[in-house]
């Protein structure tokens, strides 16, 4: 593996940074999973295990950003205790998937479900003006909220890079809240969907120790000064810089099938 020829201490920095990014990244708009993942696949890691390894390390990053939003999210308990089931049950299903399934197949399909949700997102303004006549307490509204956030977690058990695109792509669209508040809820689901993720790879094994031990300092510290810097900005840039991300990650996805 190259990561053992390089030193424990640039090892161990590079690691910390990757993180750090990550975290920047997910607090701003999601998709810091790809700074992380390539970091590991550059030091010699298999794509399996640079998965899990990502997925447990990153768990921090939501922590720092739901700090950073805490203003944003009072009031929404009941709504993100219902959303709890679906979060957790994707999350199982997902995983269950990643460690049972073809990791080809999914390599095939991850770029349309990006690219998908980015697309969804970017149309989420003007779907919404569509749908301005119904009551956002409409079941089908509510029930397209949980399928919703059901089949991202699935994606976020599975591999979960872009989920936090998805995520927002889902919120958007059926409840009529700001963008700061979907960001919030967006780092909330997120934490919720990784952690069950982790503890289940955790168990697997399989993991670089190294790695996580940076990526869990990283990724905390890096989600926090996200959140600081999204809540600096205007809703249309934050719109601009998130389908800007998972335009990227569409294309890097699509190149790498």
């Amino acid at each position: 593996m190259i990561a053992a020829t390089i030193p424990l201490g640039w090892r161990l920095t590079i690691y910390l940074l990757a993180g750090v990014g990550a975290g920047i990244a997910n607090g701003v708009a999601g998709g810091g999973t790809f700074i992380t993942f390539p970091t590991l696949l550059a030091t010699g890691a298999s794509a399996l295990t640079a998965n899990v390894t990502t997925t447990v390390g990153v768990v921090p990053g939501s922590l720092g950003s739901i700090r950073g939003f805490r203003v944003q999210l009072r009031g929404q308990r009941d709504l993100i205790r219902s959303l709890v089931p679906s979060c957790l049950l994707g999350t199982a299903v997902g995983c269950s998937l990643l460690l049972l399934g073809s990791s080809r197949l999914f390599a095939l399909v991850v770029p349309w479900l990006i690219g998908s949700g980015t697309l969804l997102f970017a149309l989420a303004p003007l779907i919404t003006k569509r749908l301005a006549h119904f009551d956002h307490t409409h079941p089908a509204r509510r029930w397209g909220l949980y399928v919703g956030i059901f089949v991202v977690a699935i994606y976020g058990g599975y591999f979960g890079a872009g989920m936090g695109i998805l995520l927002l792509a889902v919120m958007a669209l059926c409840l009529p809240l700001k963008i700061q508040e979907l960001q919030g809820l967006r780092s909330v689901l997120s934490l919720i969907i990784n952690a069950l993720a982790a503890i289940i790879f955790i168990v697997r094994g399989h993991l670089i120790v190294d790695a996580v031990y940076m990526f869990l300092i990283g990724t905390l510290v890096g989600g926090w000064l996200g959140a600081l810097l999204i809540l600096r900005l205007s809703p249309n840039l934050v719109r601009i810089v998130i389908i800007g991300v998972g335009a990227i990650t569409t294309i890097r996805l699509a190149i790498t099938a």
